[in-house]
């Protein structure tokens, strides 16, 4: 059991942003489910104080719900189509941009989701609570399409297609089926992509929304170093130049980090999988 908390944990560290959110989404579910299912009625039966809640007067009170629904899903089917369409659009979204700027884009899209359901339901005059992730996930799915929108992927029983073409799908089944069932869901699709369209369009004239976060999924790093060019005497000799040498203990994490980049994180033998722990805390 221990090596396989120590896996986890490897994997956890290794893993990237995107591997963390799903880890985060996949846990909130799993500690939910002996909570807030219902075995007998087979729902879910989320507090207020998770769920978004179309009642003002309810969010006032409790306004971390605008980021706290869209951890949890209302069932497995749910959370499993959420991680794939996650897992597929953070890979495209991570070639062109960087971490800070994913993990901005999905709780600010969740943020702004959230917001366009309650007043969407507010003018229709219905009620409702809403769960899930799907908001911010389109967030990112848009972004990156707007970016590169003529992006080639190949789909199973499909073969090439253009990103937009998918993403384009995607959009047209939430308008179809906007009044027919889930209107709350489609509400917060839509604004989410929305918000996602608006993101890159700003970050592409020098705006980057990401920077009014952090970035709570990524250790915090020491701020970089900085050269100070200092102006020498002429006749005073410029400072020779030094070789940095690596300690054995940063090569071997080297040579490790190298032996996963090509055969994977499984080619690593027990040991150096322990030393790779040890060195990471």
């Amino acid at each position: 059991m221990s090596s396989i908390l120590d896996d986890l944990k490897m994997q956890y560290q290794l893993g990237g942003v995107a591997f963390r959110l799903i880890f985060w989404n996949v846990l909130c579910f799993l500690v939910s489910l002996p909570f807030f299912y219902q075995f007998q009625l087979g729902v879910f039966n989320f507090p207020d104080w998770i769920v978004l809640t179309s009642d003002p007067s309810v969010l006032i009170t409790k306004p971390w719900t605008l980021i706290s629904y869209a951890f949890f899903h209302h069932g497995f089917g749910h959370l499993f189509f959420n991680m794939m369409v996650l897992h597929f659009s953070s890979m495209l979204f991570l070639t062109f941009f960087n971490s800070k700027q994913f993990i901005g884009l999905y709780l600010l899209s969740a943020l702004f989701s959230g917001i366009a359901f309650v007043t969407g339901y507010y003018f229709l005059h219905l009620s409702s609570a809403m769960v899930g992730a799907s908001g911010a996930i389109m967030a990112i799915l848009v972004a990156t399409t707007t970016y590169r929108p003529l992006m080639t992927i190949r789909l199973l029983f499909f073969g090439n297609v253009k990103l937009w073409h998918i993403t384009m799908v995607i959009l047209v089944l939430d308008f179809m089926q906007f009044r027919i069932e889930n209107t709350g869901g489609h509400i917060a699709h839509l604004a989410g992509a929305f918000f996602g369209f608006i993101f890159i369009k700003l970050l592409q004239n020098g705006i980057d929304l990401s920077r009014i976060l952090n970035n709570p999924f990524q250790k915090s790093r020491r701020a970089p170093f900085k050269k100070v060019h200092k102006n020498y005497p002429k006749s005073a000799p410029k400072p020779s130049s030094r070789i940095v040498v690596k300690d054995k203990t940063q090569q071997q994490i080297d040579e490790i980090l190298d032996k996963i980049s090509q055969s994977g994180y499984d080619c690593l033998t027990q040991e150096e999988k322990e030393f790779l722990f040890k060195a990471g805390k």
